[in-house]
């Protein structure tokens, strides 16, 4: 009897699943088995914030699969609370705790796919107390709301203003809590660029969300609680305190494995997903991707670019012989009636970089002004200073920028330059767009300027 390939996939979010699907549709004759650690599979994570707001009622609406449906559905084994201890690369084998029971198994693979995802980090001085979260995956929602339940919450500081903390700040603002979000830097969402941090900074004030730059803070702690938080030498009272002060890659294993590591801090994989083991993948926030731009591995921790990799990684562990292809970051938040969309390279990436880049801004109605409810959209194109190529964008306003942000990927995609955008055919409806496009008076803007 001829034995069945056997593939591990470890870890059960996004680009685990995805990989394990993938594998078993792939090559249906192979035994494949999910590990996870925690209690669920296949959830959504960027839906956490929206628990909290109401849009979304329960947790169980963002759990997608359990072992049993997965099983019956895609043909994959799946252990919850299990925790894969330790990766044996010479016998092919990984050592494996039922975290309910305490014992240990082993199961031996042939190929074997690290989808471990990252971690959410907790301010040091916070780490331990009663009520202070991260909000990370399915079960840190569930404590926070049974901690908000059971217990007489007015105040909830956030520490850290990056994507998780804005929308945390905003649902929380809108549920009747006073919120307060701290940041070590300047101005809210260190990673945008400047023009984009002052109008964040403004909508937050306009909603009421206090605000504290430049925090140095230290947590006043009772009976294991934090009361208040010391920032600049000021006291405000907490009730509960959000962590988001970011994400690091879950390397625990690889790092055990003796696998290489990128310069980001996560595992370095080739075009094909393989790690510096020829028998174990890597994919999702636990491994670096390729930007299309720059041509340099970076960490991108975005559920999308997790998802594709996993099918990648899924086929080419079953036997397949497919390439992830360099990204283009396309990354997007709401924040009350806004939505910020942020495409390529920012100007301060460009930098890094050592690219020589000119820049231009422009705001313009998000459609027709005469129209109700017609408000301002802000946007910002960079492009390289000699060929002109399109580089990246940012847009702050309406739904329309997710559009923009769209199209910008494309014209990165296909290496255009950014005088482009003065060229095309834009659709026009008053109740849709403006007569003058925001894309089409950067466009311009470009050209009549002779920026390049």
């Amino acid at each position: 009897m001829i034995r069945k390939d056997k593939i591990i996939i470890i870890g059960g979010n996004a680009a685990g699943p995805a990989a394990a699907a993938k594998a078993k549709r792939v090559n249906p004759d192979a035994e494949v088995i999910l590990f996870e650690a925690g209690e669920f599979i296949s959830t959504g994570t960027c839906e956490l914030p929206y628990l909290f707001s109401g849009e979304i009622k329960e947790p169980e609406q963002i759990v997608f699969f359990n072992p049993d449906t997965f099983y019956q559905k895609k043909g994959v084994t799946v252990y919850i609370n299990h925790f894969v201890e330790d990766i044996d690369t010479r016998n092919k084998t990984i050592k494996v705790q039922d975290l309910k029971t305490g014992a240990f198994s082993e199961f031996q693979y042939d190929k074997l796919i690290l989808t471990a995802g990252s971690k959410a980090r907790k301010h040091i001085q916070f780490k331990d107390a009663a009520n202070s979260f991260t909000l990370k995956n399915i079960s840190d929602s569930i404590k926070i709301r049974k901690f908000l339940a059971s217990s007489n919450v007015k105040n909830i500081s956030v520490i850290g203003s990056g994507f998780i903390g804005l929308e945390s700040a905003e649902v929380f603002i809108k549920s009747g809590y006073n919120v307060s979000l701290i940041e070590k830097s300047p101005y809210p969402f260190p990673s945008a660029e400047p023009e984009i941090r002052a109008l964040i900074k403004e909508l937050l004030e306009k909603n009421n969300i206090s605000f504290y730059p430049d925090a140095n803070i230290a947590p006043i702690i009772n009976n294991g609680s934090i009361n208040a938080i010391n920032i600049n030498g000021r006291l405000i009272d907490t009730d509960l305190v959000i962590n988001a002060v970011g994400f690091s890659p879950d390397v625990y294993l690889a790092v055990k494995a003796n696998l290489k590591l990128g310069a980001s801090g996560a595992i370095k994989v080739d075009t094909k997903l393989r790690t510096s083991d020829f028998n174990i993948y890597a994919a999702g926030d636990v491994a670096e991707i390729t930007d299309f731009t720059t041509g340099r591995p970076i960490w991108n921790p975005f559920a999308s670019y997790a998802y594709e990799n996993g099918h990648i990684a899924g086929e080419n562990a079953a036997g397949g012989n497919v390439s992830s292809s360099p990204a283009i970051k396309n990354i997007s938040l709401r924040l009350f009636d806004n939505f910020y969309v942020s495409v390529g390279l920012t100007a301060i990436e460009a930098e890094e970089n050592k690219f020589l880049t000119n820049y231009v801004t422009d705001v313009q109605p998000g459609f027709a002004s005469v129209l109700p409810g017609s408000g301002k959209v802000f946007g910002k194109i960079v492009y390289e200073k000699n060929s002109g190529r399109l580089f990246g964008a940012s847009f702050f306003g309406g739904r329309e920028v997710e559009g923009f942000g769209n199209l910008i990927s494309a014209l990165i995609k296909l290496k255009q330059p950014a005088g482009i955008l003065a060229e095309l055919n834009y659709n026009y409806t008053p109740p849709l767009s403006p007569l003058k496009n925001l894309p089409s008076t950067l466009g311009n803007k470009i050209i009549r300027n002779k920026k390049y």
